[in-house]
């Protein structure tokens, strides 16, 4: 029971997002002459926000908590506890921002209401994913996040880089689904069960080798999903090719659903001290992969000379930040559920400033100025709250105080300290300060840079009123994350310790 209720009213987010995808589509079906962009816009919107208060009640309200009061469903194949809200909540906070921006970014589109279905089933996916207690449920969720990314990339159907980018992505994201099954039925194999806590008390005696590579495979696949290194390159092209509210919403909530996987499947299904005793060290893993991936990613950014190219790589550095939160795990760790919590958290504001910057570029988009950090020159003349808005993502993915990414970023890599991985924090620590360059580049260039001519920016007298709403709304979300910051991370953290 669920305050009362029946313990299906667990999965209350995730069917509400399922409910208003298929309204939209429904509607969409029955009067397709009479659909309104603004009406999918809102249907969208209003069902994004629903899910995400209902996240927010089910955690307050005590109803599923972190210690003990978890929710298991259809044969302990669904388990809902405070972690699996906690990344919900980020999932319909993004895609309500995507959907709200969407409406002016579409304005002229044929069928716009299969922009706002998929989008939304997407999301539906990845509320499977962060409730998913069996790796068949967690495979069957990662396609049903993937199989609607792969139409959102191409959506731009007359455009050759947004179809490009959409195959792309496809190819290689059918290889990495295929890698990621043939490690789950490894798993299998040396396991006998796909329930995360039976793999856990399974007696792998002379099968350490097959669970073994089945692990890495594993960590392929979520390597993949999160667009770490080496498995990344898709990332750019198909941040780069999208429209720009589809780079938003996979560079944020597709990344938050690749790493509630990792947290939840690597705690849960091969516990720290299984995977000393076997001989599985994924820990050592992650923490290459971390290292790896945001010196690669932040590095590879600072040579960009396109903004949106830029912002690709940039999330590749932040998904490094992010696994630190598996990296920095040790056996009888003190800090193993800060340094995780402190990562959740960190995504929670990833997922506002990230998604307001890709929207703001959404929004250049739609005035024709360019993709270059040249053609954003002296903007703030004519977009003078938009660009301000800007720079408080800019400064605050960077890491500079007081912005909430300076708050996210400090948790982390102190909790990463406190666990015994100084040089790990201290990699961060240089990598956050590269980012400041190329950040600061977008800055520059809007406030400082001059246009290339006085009639350049004659296209930004018109508004698009939803894109600036969204990007507004983004911006002061990651400032009133300050005052908030402290029940944030108290909520992520007592999820995270709930896992060991």
């Amino acid at each position: 029971m669920v305050n009362g209720l029946p313990g299906v009213t667990a999965l209350l987010p995730a069917l509400l997002l399922a409910v208003t995808g298929l309204a939209l589509l429904l509607v969409d079906t029955v009067r397709p002459d009479a659909r309104s962009n603004t009406s999918m816009a809102v249907v969208g919107a209003i069902g994004s926000l629903a899910a995400l208060a209902a996240s927010v009640w089910l955690t307050a309200s005590g109803g599923v908590s972190p210690d003990g009061g978890a929710v298991l469903l259809f044969a302990d194949a669904v388990k809902v506890d405070t972690l699996s809200l906690f990344f919900t909540a980020i999932f319909a906070s993004v895609t309500a921002l995507v959907l709200v921006a969407a409406h002016d970014y579409f304005h002229d589109h044929d069928n716009p209401a299969a922009f706002y279905s998929l989008v939304t089933f997407a999301a539906t996916g990845m509320a499977l994913l962060a409730v998913a207690n069996s790796l068949a449920v967690v495979f069957v969720a990662l396609e049903m996040v993937s199989l609607p990314s792969y139409v959102l990339v191409a959506y731009l159907k007359q455009n050759r880089g947004s179809v490009e980018a959409g195959l792309k992505y496809f190819l290689v994201g059918a290889l990495s689904s295929a890698i990621f099954l043939f490690g789950i039925s490894l798993v299998y194999a040396a396991t006998g069960s796909l329930i995360l806590a039976d793999i856990a008390s399974a007696s792998i005696d002379g099968l350490a080798g097959v669970l073994g590579v089945g692990v890495v495979m594993m960590i392929g696949g979520v390597a993949f999903k999160t667009a770490s290194v080496p498995f990344h390159f898709w990332a750019p092209e198909a941040y780069e090719g999208a429209p720009a509210p589809v780079s938003a919403f996979l560079s944020s909530a597709s990344k938050a659903a690749g790493f509630v996987v990792a947290f939840r499947v690597f705690t849960e299904a091969f516990p720290l001290e299984m995977a000393a005793s076997a001989n599985v060290d994924w820990m050592l893993a992650f923490a290459i992969l971390a290292a790896v991936t945001m010196t690669l990613g932040n590095f590879a950014a600072a040579v960009q000379e396109e903004v949106k190219r830029m912002l690709a790589y940039s999330s590749i550095g932040h998904a490094g930040y992010a696994l630190i939160g598996v990296a920095a795990l040790t056996v009888d760790g003190p800090a193993n559920g800060t340094v995780m919590g402190a990562a959740m958290a960190h995504l929670l504001v990833y997922g506002f400033m990230n998604t307001g910057a890709f929207l703001f570029v959404a929004m250049a988009e739609r005035w024709g100025v360019g993709r270059t950090f040249a053609d954003y020159a002296g903007l703030w003349r004519r977009a003078p709250v938009a660009s301000v808005a800007m720079a408080v993502f800019m400064f605050s993915l960077a890491g500079l105080p007081p912005f909430a990414g300076f708050f996210s970023k400090y948790f982390l890599f102190q909790a990463a300290i406190d666990n015994g991985f100084l040089w790990l924090a201290g990699l961060g620590a240089i990598n956050s300060v590269v980012s400041l360059y190329y950040y600061s580049r977008v800055v520059k260039a809007l406030f400082l840079d001059d246009p290339a001519s006085p009639s350049a920016l004659d296209a930004i007298d018109v508004r698009p009123t939803a894109l600036y709403a969204a990007v507004i709304f983004a911006a002061v979300a990651t400032v009133l994350l300050l005052p908030g910051f402290g029940p944030v991370i108290e909520t992520a953290e007592a999820a995270a310790s709930a896992l060991f």
